[in-house]
Protein backbone atom coordinates (compact mmCIF):
# COMPACT_ATOMS: atom_id res chain seq x y z
CA UNK A 1 0.00 0.00 0.00
CA UNK A 2 1.35 3.65 -0.99
CA UNK A 3 1.25 6.15 2.05
CA UNK A 4 2.07 9.44 1.73
CA UNK A 5 2.65 10.98 5.14
CA UNK A 6 2.74 14.77 6.17
CA UNK A 7 4.78 15.91 9.41
CA UNK A 8 5.49 19.23 10.32
CA UNK A 9 7.93 19.95 13.57
CA UNK A 10 7.85 23.61 14.97
CA UNK A 11 9.76 23.85 18.02
CA UNK A 12 10.26 20.60 19.96
CA UNK A 13 10.24 17.48 17.83
CA UNK A 14 7.51 15.39 19.63
CA UNK A 15 5.36 15.08 17.01
CA UNK A 16 8.72 13.57 14.35
CA UNK A 17 8.98 10.97 17.29
CA UNK A 18 5.37 10.11 17.49
CA UNK A 19 5.39 10.04 13.51
CA UNK A 20 8.78 7.66 13.51
CA UNK A 21 7.41 5.27 15.84
CA UNK A 22 4.20 4.87 13.34
CA UNK A 23 6.48 4.68 10.48
CA UNK A 24 8.74 2.18 11.66
CA UNK A 25 5.30 -0.58 11.86
CA UNK A 26 4.73 0.29 8.46
CA UNK A 27 8.20 -1.64 7.23
CA UNK A 28 5.67 -3.82 4.46
CA UNK A 29 3.74 -0.58 2.86
CA UNK A 30 5.72 1.89 0.51
CA UNK A 31 5.80 5.49 2.45
CA UNK A 32 6.53 8.49 1.31
CA UNK A 33 7.36 10.90 4.27
CA UNK A 34 7.25 14.78 3.95
CA UNK A 35 9.32 17.08 6.37
CA UNK A 36 8.61 20.89 6.58
CA UNK A 37 11.24 21.53 9.79
CA UNK A 38 14.53 22.16 10.72
CA UNK A 39 17.10 18.95 10.52
CA UNK A 40 17.13 16.44 13.88
CA UNK A 41 19.33 14.01 14.86
CA UNK A 42 15.92 11.57 14.17
CA UNK A 43 16.28 8.61 12.48
CA UNK A 44 14.32 7.89 9.67
CA UNK A 45 12.94 4.20 9.05
CA UNK A 46 14.77 2.88 6.06
CA UNK A 47 11.76 1.20 4.49
CA UNK A 48 10.95 5.23 4.39
CA UNK A 49 11.72 7.89 1.27
CA UNK A 50 11.99 10.92 2.50
CA UNK A 51 11.14 14.51 1.10
CA UNK A 52 11.98 17.52 2.83
CA UNK A 53 10.55 20.64 1.89
CA UNK A 54 12.29 24.07 2.86
CA UNK A 55 11.89 24.58 6.15
CA UNK A 56 10.05 26.57 8.53
CA UNK A 57 9.57 26.90 11.82
CA UNK A 58 7.86 28.86 14.86
CA UNK A 59 9.06 31.31 18.13
CA UNK A 60 9.04 29.93 21.21
CA UNK A 61 5.29 31.51 21.84
CA UNK A 62 4.41 29.72 19.02
CA UNK A 63 3.36 33.23 17.26
CA UNK A 64 5.43 33.64 13.99
CA UNK A 65 5.93 31.07 11.17
CA UNK A 66 9.69 32.00 9.94
CA UNK A 67 11.99 30.16 7.23
CA UNK A 68 14.49 28.17 9.00
CA UNK A 69 17.93 29.85 6.33
CA UNK A 70 18.24 33.31 7.05
CA UNK A 71 17.20 35.60 4.53
CA UNK A 72 14.81 33.16 2.96
CA UNK A 73 11.78 35.15 1.83
CA UNK A 74 8.61 33.27 4.01
CA UNK A 75 5.97 33.68 0.89
CA UNK A 76 8.63 32.99 -1.79
CA UNK A 77 9.07 29.63 0.49
CA UNK A 78 5.30 29.22 1.11
CA UNK A 79 4.59 28.73 -2.79
CA UNK A 80 7.81 26.66 -3.36
CA UNK A 81 6.49 24.02 -0.48
CA UNK A 82 2.98 24.32 -1.71
CA UNK A 83 4.00 23.61 -5.60
CA UNK A 84 6.34 20.89 -4.44
CA UNK A 85 3.58 18.99 -2.25
CA UNK A 86 1.03 19.09 -5.00
CA UNK A 87 3.55 17.47 -7.25
CA UNK A 88 4.21 14.89 -4.80
CA UNK A 89 0.98 13.77 -4.20
CA UNK A 90 0.06 13.56 -8.18
CA UNK A 91 3.45 11.80 -9.00
CA UNK A 92 3.16 9.30 -5.37
CA UNK A 93 -0.44 9.03 -6.28
CA UNK A 94 -1.03 7.46 -2.56
CA UNK A 95 -3.81 5.22 -1.50
CA UNK A 96 -3.36 6.90 2.50
CA UNK A 97 -2.35 10.18 3.24
CA UNK A 98 -1.57 10.56 7.08
CA UNK A 99 -1.49 14.08 8.43
CA UNK A 100 -0.04 14.96 11.67
CA UNK A 101 -1.98 17.48 13.77
CA UNK A 102 -3.74 19.23 11.26
CA UNK A 103 -7.01 20.19 11.53
CA UNK A 104 -6.55 20.75 15.37
CA UNK A 105 -3.21 22.24 14.80
CA UNK A 106 -0.66 23.52 12.30
CA UNK A 107 -3.61 26.12 11.20
CA UNK A 108 0.00 28.70 10.19
CA UNK A 109 0.51 25.90 6.89
CA UNK A 110 -3.25 25.23 5.78
CA UNK A 111 -1.60 27.57 3.23
CA UNK A 112 -0.06 23.86 1.56
CA UNK A 113 -2.25 21.75 3.55
CA UNK A 114 -5.55 23.11 2.35
CA UNK A 115 -4.87 22.39 -1.43
CA UNK A 116 -3.03 19.13 -0.80
CA UNK A 117 -6.66 17.81 0.85
CA UNK A 118 -8.43 19.32 -1.56
CA UNK A 119 -6.31 17.04 -4.49
CA UNK A 120 -6.71 14.26 -1.90
CA UNK A 121 -10.54 14.64 -2.18
CA UNK A 122 -10.59 14.76 -6.29
CA UNK A 123 -8.84 11.26 -5.74
CA UNK A 124 -11.34 8.99 -4.66
CA UNK A 125 -9.12 5.97 -4.28
CA UNK A 126 -7.14 8.12 -1.56
CA UNK A 127 -8.25 7.69 2.03
CA UNK A 128 -7.12 10.88 4.63
CA UNK A 129 -6.53 10.29 8.03
CA UNK A 130 -5.44 12.86 10.93
CA UNK A 131 -2.79 11.60 13.34
CA UNK A 132 -3.15 13.51 16.76
CA UNK A 133 -1.67 13.29 20.15
CA UNK A 134 -3.62 13.30 23.56
CA UNK A 135 -4.50 16.66 24.71
CA UNK A 136 -4.97 19.89 23.04
CA UNK A 137 -3.65 23.31 24.38
CA UNK A 138 -6.06 25.77 24.94
CA UNK A 139 -7.41 28.01 22.75
CA UNK A 140 -8.83 31.78 23.06
CA UNK A 141 -12.02 31.28 20.87
CA UNK A 142 -12.31 27.69 21.85
CA UNK A 143 -15.96 27.37 20.30
CA UNK A 144 -14.37 29.27 16.67
CA UNK A 145 -12.18 26.74 17.02
CA UNK A 146 -14.05 23.72 17.31
CA UNK A 147 -16.14 24.53 14.83
CA UNK A 148 -13.26 24.83 12.29
CA UNK A 149 -11.64 21.29 13.46
CA UNK A 150 -15.52 19.75 12.62
CA UNK A 151 -16.01 21.73 9.27
CA UNK A 152 -12.29 20.20 8.02
CA UNK A 153 -12.44 16.85 9.76
CA UNK A 154 -15.91 16.72 7.76
CA UNK A 155 -14.80 18.06 4.41
CA UNK A 156 -11.57 16.48 3.81
CA UNK A 157 -10.97 13.64 6.75
CA UNK A 158 -11.83 10.08 6.70
CA UNK A 159 -10.02 8.54 9.72
CA UNK A 160 -9.21 10.12 13.25
CA UNK A 161 -6.53 8.35 15.06
CA UNK A 162 -6.30 9.47 18.75
CA UNK A 163 -2.98 8.34 20.41
CA UNK A 164 -4.06 8.23 23.69
CA UNK A 165 -5.73 5.95 26.37
CA UNK A 166 -9.62 6.97 26.16
CA UNK A 167 -9.70 5.90 30.01
CA UNK A 168 -7.22 8.09 31.15
CA UNK A 169 -7.12 10.79 28.68
CA UNK A 170 -10.27 10.68 26.43
CA UNK A 171 -9.83 13.62 23.61
CA UNK A 172 -13.13 15.13 25.05
CA UNK A 173 -10.88 16.35 27.80
CA UNK A 174 -10.19 19.31 25.95
CA UNK A 175 -12.50 18.85 22.85
CA UNK A 176 -15.71 19.62 23.54
CA UNK A 177 -17.62 18.79 20.10
CA UNK A 178 -16.76 14.97 19.83
CA UNK A 179 -20.56 13.91 19.54
CA UNK A 180 -20.42 16.41 16.35
CA UNK A 181 -17.42 14.54 14.77
CA UNK A 182 -19.05 12.64 11.77
CA UNK A 183 -15.95 10.84 10.61
CA UNK A 184 -14.82 7.69 12.63
CA UNK A 185 -12.64 8.17 15.78
CA UNK A 186 -9.99 5.19 16.50
CA UNK A 187 -7.94 5.40 19.82
CA UNK A 188 -4.70 3.66 19.34
CA UNK A 189 -3.29 3.57 23.03
CA UNK A 190 -0.25 6.16 24.22
CA UNK A 191 2.30 5.83 21.28
CA UNK A 192 5.56 4.81 22.96
CA UNK A 193 9.23 3.46 21.91
CA UNK A 194 10.07 0.50 23.95
CA UNK A 195 13.33 -0.04 25.35
CA UNK A 196 15.27 -3.20 23.06
CA UNK A 197 15.87 -6.81 24.93
CA UNK A 198 18.28 -6.29 27.46
CA UNK A 199 19.48 -2.66 26.40
CA UNK A 200 19.38 -1.42 30.34
CA UNK A 201 21.49 -4.18 31.81
CA UNK A 202 24.03 -4.06 28.67
CA UNK A 203 24.01 0.08 29.06
CA UNK A 204 24.91 -0.75 32.93
CA UNK A 205 27.92 -3.23 32.04
CA UNK A 206 29.38 -0.97 29.56
CA UNK A 207 29.27 2.30 32.21
CA UNK A 208 30.66 0.22 35.03
CA UNK A 209 27.88 0.26 37.65
CA UNK A 210 27.80 -1.26 40.43
CA UNK A 211 24.70 -2.62 42.82
CA UNK A 212 25.21 0.58 44.52
CA UNK A 213 25.38 2.89 42.10
CA UNK A 214 22.13 5.18 40.91
CA UNK A 215 21.79 6.27 37.02
CA UNK A 216 19.85 9.49 36.59
CA UNK A 217 19.19 10.48 33.00
CA UNK A 218 18.06 13.96 32.15
CA UNK A 219 16.61 15.31 28.63
CA UNK A 220 15.14 18.53 27.18
CA UNK A 221 12.76 16.76 24.51
CA UNK A 222 14.56 18.75 21.19
CA UNK A 223 16.10 21.32 23.58
CA UNK A 224 14.54 24.58 21.88
CA UNK A 225 13.63 24.62 25.93
CA UNK A 226 14.46 23.09 29.10
CA UNK A 227 17.70 24.75 29.47
CA UNK A 228 16.86 25.74 33.02
CA UNK A 229 15.79 22.01 33.99
CA UNK A 230 19.01 20.57 32.12
CA UNK A 231 21.33 23.40 34.50
CA UNK A 232 19.82 22.92 37.51
CA UNK A 233 20.30 18.99 37.48
CA UNK A 234 23.99 19.67 36.96
CA UNK A 235 24.16 21.95 39.57
CA UNK A 236 22.34 19.59 41.93
CA UNK A 237 24.30 16.89 40.83
CA UNK A 238 27.33 18.30 42.27
CA UNK A 239 25.77 18.43 45.40
CA UNK A 240 24.18 14.38 45.73
CA UNK A 241 26.53 12.53 47.89
CA UNK A 242 27.39 9.47 49.45
CA UNK A 243 26.42 6.78 46.83
CA UNK A 244 27.97 6.92 43.47
CA UNK A 245 25.53 8.96 40.84
CA UNK A 246 26.10 8.88 37.27
CA UNK A 247 24.32 11.35 35.34
CA UNK A 248 23.80 11.41 31.30
CA UNK A 249 22.28 14.28 30.01
CA UNK A 250 20.32 15.01 26.86
CA UNK A 251 19.96 18.18 25.67
CA UNK A 252 17.94 17.70 22.61
CA UNK A 253 19.12 19.22 19.15
CA UNK A 254 18.02 22.65 19.20
CA UNK A 255 19.13 24.12 22.06
CA UNK A 256 21.91 26.93 21.25
CA UNK A 257 25.66 26.20 21.09
CA UNK A 258 26.32 28.87 23.77
CA UNK A 259 23.91 26.74 25.95
CA UNK A 260 25.35 23.69 24.73
CA UNK A 261 28.89 24.97 25.76
CA UNK A 262 27.56 26.11 29.08
CA UNK A 263 26.19 23.09 30.25
CA UNK A 264 29.63 21.12 29.38
CA UNK A 265 31.43 23.53 31.90
CA UNK A 266 28.35 23.00 34.59
CA UNK A 267 28.87 19.07 34.28
CA UNK A 268 31.16 17.81 37.35
CA UNK A 269 32.32 14.24 38.29
CA UNK A 270 30.53 11.20 36.33
CA UNK A 271 28.12 13.93 34.59
CA UNK A 272 28.53 13.75 30.81
CA UNK A 273 26.84 15.72 28.02
CA UNK A 274 25.21 15.03 24.94
CA UNK A 275 23.30 16.63 22.36
CA UNK A 276 20.92 13.73 21.49
CA UNK A 277 20.92 9.92 21.34
CA UNK A 278 18.61 8.07 18.45
CA UNK A 279 18.36 5.13 21.60
CA UNK A 280 17.34 7.02 24.19
CA UNK A 281 14.52 4.09 25.75
CA UNK A 282 17.65 2.26 26.21
CA UNK A 283 18.99 4.59 28.55
CA UNK A 284 15.87 5.08 30.22
CA UNK A 285 15.69 1.11 30.95
CA UNK A 286 18.99 1.73 32.32
CA UNK A 287 18.15 4.70 34.64
CA UNK A 288 17.37 4.46 38.31
CA UNK A 289 15.63 8.02 37.79
CA UNK A 290 14.45 10.00 35.21
CA UNK A 291 14.13 13.89 34.84
CA UNK A 292 12.75 15.82 32.16
CA UNK A 293 10.16 18.22 31.22
CA UNK A 294 6.84 16.51 30.07
CA UNK A 295 6.49 15.96 26.51
CA UNK A 296 4.29 13.54 25.01
CA UNK A 297 7.04 11.33 23.64
CA UNK A 298 9.21 11.69 26.46
CA UNK A 299 6.57 11.13 28.84
CA UNK A 300 5.38 7.47 27.25
CA UNK A 301 9.35 6.15 26.81
CA UNK A 302 9.40 6.71 30.73
CA UNK A 303 6.64 4.46 31.73
CA UNK A 304 7.25 2.17 28.75
CA UNK A 305 10.93 1.77 30.26
CA UNK A 306 9.22 1.62 33.75
CA UNK A 307 11.65 4.53 35.21
CA UNK A 308 10.36 6.84 37.95
CA UNK A 309 10.64 10.45 36.95
CA UNK A 310 10.97 13.58 38.47
CA UNK A 311 8.98 16.02 35.40
CA UNK A 312 8.95 19.73 35.45
CA UNK A 313 6.82 20.78 32.46
CA UNK A 314 6.17 23.23 29.95
CA UNK A 315 4.39 26.48 31.70
CA UNK A 316 3.18 27.97 28.07
CA UNK A 317 0.19 25.87 28.38
CA UNK A 318 -1.61 23.20 30.12
CA UNK A 319 -1.04 19.89 28.04
CA UNK A 320 2.41 18.67 29.70
CA UNK A 321 0.98 19.09 33.44
CA UNK A 322 -2.03 17.94 32.70
CA UNK A 323 -0.74 14.37 31.17
CA UNK A 324 1.45 14.48 34.25
CA UNK A 325 -1.10 15.17 37.06
CA UNK A 326 -3.21 12.95 35.58
CA UNK A 327 -1.18 9.58 34.78
CA UNK A 328 0.88 9.98 38.33
CA UNK A 329 -1.73 7.91 39.78
CA UNK A 330 -1.14 4.97 37.00
CA UNK A 331 3.08 5.43 37.11
CA UNK A 332 5.76 7.06 39.24
CA UNK A 333 5.83 10.34 38.12
CA UNK A 334 6.57 13.51 40.48
CA UNK A 335 5.97 17.13 39.78
CA UNK A 336 8.63 19.62 39.91
CA UNK A 337 7.41 22.95 40.50
CA UNK A 338 9.75 25.94 39.40
CA UNK A 339 11.13 26.37 42.96
CA UNK A 340 12.01 22.94 42.65
CA UNK A 341 14.77 24.20 40.35
CA UNK A 342 16.53 25.46 43.18
CA UNK A 343 19.58 23.29 43.28
CA UNK A 344 19.53 22.31 46.90
CA UNK A 345 15.76 21.47 46.58
CA UNK A 346 16.45 19.57 43.59
CA UNK A 347 19.23 17.28 45.07
CA UNK A 348 16.62 16.05 47.83
CA UNK A 349 14.01 15.49 45.29
CA UNK A 350 16.89 13.39 43.49
CA UNK A 351 17.19 11.75 46.89
CA UNK A 352 14.38 11.08 48.32
CA UNK A 353 13.05 9.28 44.95
CA UNK A 354 16.29 7.30 44.46
CA UNK A 355 16.16 6.59 47.81
CA UNK A 356 12.54 4.39 47.11
CA UNK A 357 14.00 2.65 44.92
CA UNK A 358 12.76 1.33 41.45
CA UNK A 359 9.48 0.47 41.74
CA UNK A 360 9.34 -3.71 40.64
CA UNK A 361 6.75 -5.62 38.16
CA UNK A 362 4.42 -6.30 41.37
CA UNK A 363 4.18 -2.76 42.26
CA UNK A 364 3.61 -1.64 38.66
CA UNK A 365 0.29 -4.06 39.05
CA UNK A 366 -0.51 -1.65 41.71
CA UNK A 367 -0.90 1.09 39.15
CA UNK A 368 -3.17 -0.41 36.79
CA UNK A 369 -2.10 -0.37 33.09
CA UNK A 370 -1.84 1.96 30.88
CA UNK A 371 -2.66 1.10 27.09
CA UNK A 372 0.49 1.70 25.01
CA UNK A 373 0.95 1.18 21.17
CA UNK A 374 4.64 0.59 20.05
CA UNK A 375 3.29 1.88 16.45
CA UNK A 376 1.65 -1.34 14.95
CA UNK A 377 -1.85 -0.71 16.52
CA UNK A 378 -1.75 2.64 14.85
CA UNK A 379 -0.50 0.97 12.06
CA UNK A 380 -3.49 -1.71 11.27
CA UNK A 381 -5.89 0.56 12.19
CA UNK A 382 -4.45 3.09 9.38
CA UNK A 383 -4.15 0.55 6.55
CA UNK A 384 -7.36 -0.98 7.19
CA UNK A 385 -5.87 -3.94 8.60
CA UNK A 386 -7.68 -3.82 12.18
CA UNK A 387 -11.13 -2.75 11.40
Amino acid sequence: MKILVYCQHVLGIGHLARTMTILTALADHEVLLVLGGPPTGIRVPGHVEVVRLPALHMDAEFSTLRPVAAGDDLEEIKTKRRERLLHLFAQFRPQILLIELFPFGRNGFRFELEPLLAAARRRHNCRVACSLRDILVERKNRKKFEQRVLDRLDRWFDLLLVHSDPDLVPLDLTFGRMDAIQIPVRYTGFICRRPGPGAGRRIRRQLALDAEERLIVASAGGGSVGHRLLAATLTAHRLLTGKGYRLRLFTGPFLAETRFAGLMRLAGPGARVARFSDHFPDWLAAADLSISMGGYNTTMDIIAAGCPALIHPFAQNREQRLRTEILRARAPLALLEDNDLEPTLLAAKINELLEAGTPDETEYRRYGGIRLDDGRISARILTGEEP
